[in-house]
């Protein structure tokens, strides 16, 4: 069983007990890498069951940065398990080792960025047949934080991530299943959850191989903090100062730069590359949440190349 950090057990790698608030959230995320093929992508899918449905996304990027991608909100009617709108998410050992399966269809978008507008997005792309199997085995710690209810959090109350080997296979369209192998990190969290509820932050997520991987966030732009995972010992960032570069007229990111101080005393430095792009949302009463993920290519100190995942969630006023 993989090392455990935090106030955490290993019977929190299901799901739990749904909670009394109107907005109660569980959801699990699983981006994934193979830098062979520079190909990527996550899925993810958040139970609402108190509001009757679950959000499921996912999508795989191409080399050429085009992707294969859907979003849903099917029916659910209990917080059992995550299996809605194609996928499913079956945990084997906790800790672990998890599935994650997605059959189904999806857009193939040429351009990714046709879902700044989602309507016509989904009326003007073809829809293809999908595949994604994959197996997600730990690499590193387990770790995060269990919070108390009435703490004020409406975000991520119970929060845990995990740097992960990824092994598998897809099928994207019409084409043979392909098999995969990379890295990749998860996330769980459960709670009361808006995404409203917080005003912007950045989540710079990478894996360098079995031995290494990070997680840096900030609070908007500017400085942060976070950790890198060395085998099974996790490394505190005191300080991470991130610079951003955005396409022109826009707040789509295309690549990064970060300067970090670990708490051990150590100095690194990381540069991201934006290889595939989409802009994502959410909307509720009267909020407009924008959600940019970039699949993204890094360097380490110059010297290590690893694959991950940039977010960078701001909120912003409905177009007029």
């Amino acid at each position: 069983m993989a090392r455990i950090i935090g106030n955490l057990k290993p019977e929190d790698d299901y799901t739990h007990e749904l909670g009394p608030e109107e907005n109660f959230n569980e959801s699990v995320y699983f981006n994934f890498f193979d830098p062979t093929q520079n190909r990527g992508g996550f899925v993810r899918i958040g139970n609402r069951a108190n509001e009757g449905y679950a959000e499921m996304t996912v999508i795989v990027w191409n080399p050429d940065g085009s992707a294969l991608f859907y979003y849903a909100k099917p029916e659910i009617g209990s917080n059992d398990g995550w299996n809605a709108g194609g996928l499913s998410v079956e945990v084997l050992e906790p800790t672990e080792r998890v599935r994650t399966l997605y059959q189904g269809e999806a857009l193939f978008l040429a351009d990714p960025r046709d879902m700044q507008d989602p309507s016509r997005a989904f009326k003007s792309n073809p829809k293809r047949p999908l595949v994604i199997d994959l197996e997600h085995q730990a690499v590193g710690p387990f770790y995060g934080h269990v919070g108390e209810p009435g703490d004020g959090n409406e975000f991520a109350r119970a929060h845990t991530e995990q740097h992960m080997r990824v092994s598998g296979s897809l099928r994207l369209g019409d084409d043979e299943a392909t098999a995969f192998t990379g890295w990749g990190l998860r996330d769980h969290s459960w709670g009361p959850r808006y995404w409203q509820a917080t005003p912007s932050y950045r989540w710079i997520t990478g894996n360098f191989g079995d031995d290494l991987g990070m997680v840096i966030t900030t609070n908007g732009e500017g400085v942060g903090g976070g950790l890198f995972h060395e085998g099974e010992d996790l490394v505190r960032i005191k300080q991470a100062v991130i610079s951003t570069e955005y396409e022109p007229g826009t707040n789509f990111h295309r690549s990064l730069h970060a300067d970090i101080e670990l708490e051990d005393g150590r100095k690194r430095a990381l540069d991201g590359h934006v290889m595939g792009y989409i802009p994502l949302r959410n909307r509720r009463a009267g909020g407009h949440t924008h959600v940019g993920e970039g699949m993204t290519r890094y360097t380490l100190d110059g010297e290590r190349t690893g694959y991950g995942l940039s977010e960078y969630l701001d909120q912003q006023k409905p177009a007029e």
